[in-house]
C-alpha cells in the first residue's frame, strides 16, 4: 500500500482528504504543521507528500525547499496543494514539486478524482 504524507493547517479539509486518500487505497500520514512534516518525512519516507503552502511555523514553499535539498527525501514527489492561483506553479515546480493542485478544484463532498489523478501521476 502506497503511502501519502499530508500536510494541511486546515482540519476540514486535512480529514475530508484524508478520508478520500484512503478511500482509493492509500495509507495516510497527517500534520497541520510545517516543522512536524520535515520529521514525518524523514520518519515514514511517504511514497508521495501534498503540502499545504501557508503553514504554521514553517511555510510550505521553505517545507519544499528543505525536503528537496535532504538527500533523504529529495526523491518523493511533492504535490502543492495551494488556495493561491496558480501562477506561482511555475517557481514552486523550479523549487522541485512535482505538481500542483489548485484547492479551489478540489470537490471532496462529492468526487475527489481530480485530486487522485494528480496524485497517481506525481508517483508515476
Amino acid at each position: 500500500m502506497k503511502m501519502i504524507l499530508l500536510v494541511e493547517d486546515s482540519k476540514f479539509l486535512r480529514l475530508a482528504s484524508e478520508r478520500a486518500l484512503k478511500k482509493a487505497g492509500y495509507a495516510v500520514v497527517s500534520t497541520d504543521d510545517g516543522q512536524k512534516a520535515l520529521q514525518l518525512a524523514q520518519e515514514s519516507l511517504p511514497d508521495a507528500i501534498l503540502l499545504d503552502m501557508l503553514l504554521p511555523n514553517i511555510g510550505g514553499d521553505q517545507v519544499l525547499r528543505l525536503l528537496k535539498n535532504d538527500p533523504i527525501t529529495a526523491q518523493i514527489p511533492v504535490v502543492v496543494l495551494s488556495s493561491l492561483s496558480q501562477r506561482n506553479e511555475g517557481r514552486l515546480k523550479q523549487d522541485g514539486a512535482a505538481a500542483y493542485f489548485e484547492k479551489s478544484k478540489l470537490n471532496l463532498e462529492s468526487d475527489c478524482s481530480a485530486l487522485l489523478k494528480v496524485v497517481d501521476a506525481a508517483m508515476n
